[in-house]
């Protein structure tokens, strides 16, 4: 037997009244802030996640789906970002008056050891918003992503913020970070050697408890929790505190929180749920002023984040299917039939039993799978009547066919 790949896995019946919720409280939240979706291809250039994504990073190097076709390299996409920035530019969406808004959900790809919400396929829904430096985009972004959390029935979130600045003071944050760890080189993990002089920021993402100890030392506390950001990133965080503190958003200040992609700049954030355990982030994003730039386009500030669906869908009470708003029950198939037809054309959501099978059994059926039992036995077909059932609290009343519609 041919079995799902490790991985990935099926979504089910019984899951979907769930994820429908996903995506329409995205349609609803996102299209009512000016937000227009955007569809783009699962695969694109393997070069544009090398140059958009970092090839420092993780998903790069260790992560992406990567095939050749026609001597050409071509990869599964492992993030929507890059391929939201590569159909900007190419769509010439900078000639728009800004801000221009976009709103995606999708498969994603990367081949990582699958955990509890983390597949190998997996799906995200995000935002991207183009055009505005000032620190209200950074706002409206964030409030836009706990707005979505909460319609979702998720409450019980924690928002963590964090500036990495501008490259200028960025760069002299990643040379004070470098000097002061150079006495603990060899105790960090493998992957924070490889990254102390590729990526020395993605230092502080580590999760490995060594390397955590290590940046509880007080020297090496002092430089990641010092102001090393310049005076106008220091201006664009404080206002953003103060645009989430008009907003009523509760959060907190995290200067570990550097995020996994090598694009961001100046605002990073996380929306991290008490449910999780350690796995605690469902919402990531932050500003990328300079990707535009670097894929080819002009100089545009960005801004934007991204949630993987599973990690939501674990979280989200269930709901159980969706049930039918009527269940026909009838011995006479030809009969069932029409009337179902009838129902459907008057979209209402109806189905019956294929097999005719006995009257009790299709009662039984319908009061697990529907709202409403409409019941056509031999009185009923040969007075041109039917019999309706409320399934919840069992009370029965006998019309003629015509006033179907109206009494159900």
């Amino acid at each position: 037997m041919i079995k799902v790949q490790k991985g990935t896995k099926d979504i089910l019946p019984e899951e979907m009244a769930l994820w429908h919720k996903m995506e329409e409280n995205a349609k609803l939240i996102f299209s009512n802030a000016g937000y227009g979706e955007i569809r783009t291809p699962i695969f694109e250039a393997t070069e544009l996640f090398a140059r958009g994504v970092g090839d420092t990073t993780d998903i790069v190097n260790k992560e992406m789906y990567t095939f050749e076709k026609s001597e050409r390299s071509l990869t599964l996409r492992p993030e929507n970002t890059a391929g939201v920035v590569r159909s900007f530019i190419e769509n010439g969406m900078h000639r728009l008056s800004a801000p221009v808004k976009l709103w995606y959900k999708g498969p994603m790809f990367r081949y990582e050891r699958p955990q509890a919400g983390r597949q190998r396929q997996f799906h995200q829904v995000g935002v991207e918003m183009f055009g505005i430096k000032d620190a209200t985009a950074d706002a409206e972004i964030i409030e836009l992503a706990e707005a979505y959390l909460k319609s979702l029935g998720l409450n019980d979130l924690e928002v963590e913020i964090n500036s990495l600045g501008c490259p200028e003071c960025r760069e002299n944050f990643k040379n004070k970070l470098k000097e002061v760890l150079k006495p603990y080189f060899n105790e960090l993990c493998d992957d924070c050697k490889t990254r102390y002089d590729k990526n020395p920021l993605r230092l502080l993402d580590c999760k490995v408890d060594s390397c955590k100890e290590i940046f509880e030392k007080p020297e090496v506390k002092a430089v990641i929790q010092g102001d090393f950001i310049c005076e106008e990133c220091s201006e664009h965080f404080e206002e953003l505190k103060s645009y989430l503190d008009t907003l009523g958003i509760k959060y907190s200040v995290n200067k570990l929180l550097v995020r996994g992609l090598d694009y961001y700049n100046r605002t990073v954030f996380e929306i991290k749920s008490n449910n999780l355990g350690s796995q605690n982030a469902v919402c990531g994003g932050g500003r990328y002023d300079s990707l535009v730039g670097n894929l080819g386009g002009q100089d545009t500030p960005a801004i934007g984040f991204a949630m993987g669906m599973e990690r939501l869908y674990s979280l989200m009470k269930s709901e159980g299917n969706e049930q039918l708003d009527v269940f026909v029950v009838s011995t006479d198939k030809k009969e069932a039939l029409k009337l179902v037809k009838y129902l459907r054309d008057n979209n209402i959501k109806t189905d019956f039993d294929f097999n005719g099978k006995k009257f009790t059994k299709q009662m039984e059926k319908a009061s697990k799978v529907a709202k409403t039992a409409v019941i056509l036995g031999e009185d009923e077909i040969q007075n041109n009547k039917v019999s309706i059932k409320n399934l919840a609290t069992s009370e029965q009343i006998t019309v003629n066919r015509d006033e179907l519609l109206n009494n159900i």
